[in-house]
């Protein structure tokens, strides 16, 4: 039996509807009603099928690429899957010509296959990266290549599509992202982040991650949000009680929908989940192959360049987990704070602090370029994952896809609201950044 939750219809999703919402991103913490569930019986789904109606080798070569990814971190694989993305559309581009391009330096003879380019550079980016697995994708290179007729045209395109890879792979070389480093606490002051059971030896992970050169900003701490709020604050205290109530791993008040919602997207992280709706959204529609690889390189650029945003803010603030907030709450300075010593949340805590939370911030940039591309709602997106068997998750729109991840990592029990909303404002606005200054239409 499979459990589907049908999650479209939770909120307005208009651009002024959002754009206010951005204004209250310190309103009081609210628990939204349990959604209602229907228990259906489906065939086995996955969460990416081999070839959606519709699609093209574009679309084909994300699911290589997503199946390729599979067990890189959630950082990682947005930094990976922006270099292939990036090389496809510039690849297919220097062909078709549609958009601005984002390197500049590729050239294609006149009459070369978009196609076989699409392809080439997808293989090059991901064999160059991954050389474990090129015997799997030199045999979906060669699937891919198949239908097209030898020739110039063929052999023209392979060529510009392994001179944009190799011109991606040349430009992300030195980009801050290879050497890890770690972070020590150094004050146990209340509101200082804490080593959490997860973390290792070393320290906080992803330390180096906000020197990583970002794809389509000029500089990412023009996207930091505001401090979190002060411990003594209402606010604080709002957000503290509905941790302690509803996150804790034995909660009798965690609805079992949103103990699904919280499962399902500790393992299901923005790059999985973006790229299968954008997938799932454009397939249908039957745009141009150039259309589809500037959708995914923009999407991707946005979520990768959030998640440098986001480290970049969160190890400015170091603020502390709710975990570690909780068990010693009575000293925190907030007399309406109570603490439980005892509390283990839901789910694990990342290594890393807590402020604005990651999914957040880069989902929400995600969202905000899919809204660009595609419109807010009227959409028929399903997720599902062999790492949660037996939940479905359909949505109509790509907010409500963001509001559910904002309570997964609440009900969770390893984020404030607060650190959701932040997320997801300072995600927005990247997104926002990187759709209008990107990759733009040549006649628009």
């Amino acid at each position: 039996m499979f459990k589907t939750i049908s999650t479209g219809m939770r909120r307005p999703s208009s651009a002024t509807d959002r754009r206010a919402g951005d204004q209250r991103v310190w309103k009081a913490a609210q628990t939204r009603p349990g959604l209602s569930i229907a228990v259906v019986t489906l065939a086995a789904m996955v969460v990416c099928s081999p070839r959606l109606a519709g699609a093209d080798v574009v679309l084909d070569w994300n699911v290589t690429m997503m199946a390729t990814l599979a067990g890189q971190s959630p950082f990682a694989s947005a930094r990976f899957a922006a270099i292939a993305q990036l090389a496809v559309f510039e690849a297919a581009n220097a062909i078709t010509g549609e958009y601005r391009p984002y390197l500049g330096t590729i050239s294609a003879p006149a009459g070369a296959s978009a196609e076989a380019a699409a392809a080439a550079a997808a293989h090059g980016v991901l064999k160059a990266y991954f050389p474990a697995k090129a015997a799997a994708l030199d045999m979906a290179l060669a699937a891919s290549l198949a239908p097209i007729p030898d020739g110039p045209a063929k052999t023209n395109g392979i060529a510009t599509g392994e001179a944009a890879a190799a011109a991606m792979v040349a430009l992300r070389a030195d980009d801050g992202s290879a050497v890890a480093q770690f972070y020590l606490p150094t004050s146990s002051d209340p509101g200082q982040w804490q080593l959490t059971p997860s973390c290792p030896a070393l320290g906080g992970t992803s330390f180096h991650w906000p020197n990583v050169t970002p794809f389509g900003v000029p500089d990412v701490r023009q996207f930091r949000p505001g401090a979190p709020p002060p411990l003594t604050s209402e606010v604080y205290r709002r957000a503290y009680d509905e941790l302690k109530a509803v996150g804790a791993v034995n909660s009798a008040l965690r609805p079992a929908d949103r103990a699904d919602v919280a499962r399902f997207y500790a393992s299901f992280s923005p790059v999985v989940w973006a790229n299968s709706a954008l997938r799932q959204v454009a397939g249908p529609l039957g745009e141009s192959l150039t259309a589809n690889a500037r959708a995914l390189a923009l999407v991707n650029m946005a979520v990768s360049d959030a998640s440098v945003a986001s480290f970049a803010a969160k190890y400015h603030y170091t603020f502390w987990r709710p975990e570690t907030a909780i068990h010693v709450g009575d000293v925190d300075g907030n007399n309406k704070t109570s603490a439980d010593p005892f509390y283990v949340p839901y789910i694990a805590a990342p290594c890393f602090p807590g402020y604005p939370s990651n999914h957040a911030s880069l989902s929400n940039a995600a969202r905000e370029v899919l809204e660009s591309l595609y419109g807010a709602d009227g959409h028929d997106i399903t997720f599902s994952s062999a790492a949660v068997p037996g939940v479905t998750l359909h949505y109509t729109t790509f907010e409500a896809i963001t509001h559910d991840i904002d309570d997964a990592r609440i009900y969770g029990g390893i984020h404030f609201r607060f650190d959701q909303e932040a997320g997801g404002l300072l995600g927005r606005r990247v997104g926002a950044y990187i759709y209008t200054h990107n990759l733009q239409a040549v006649h628009p």
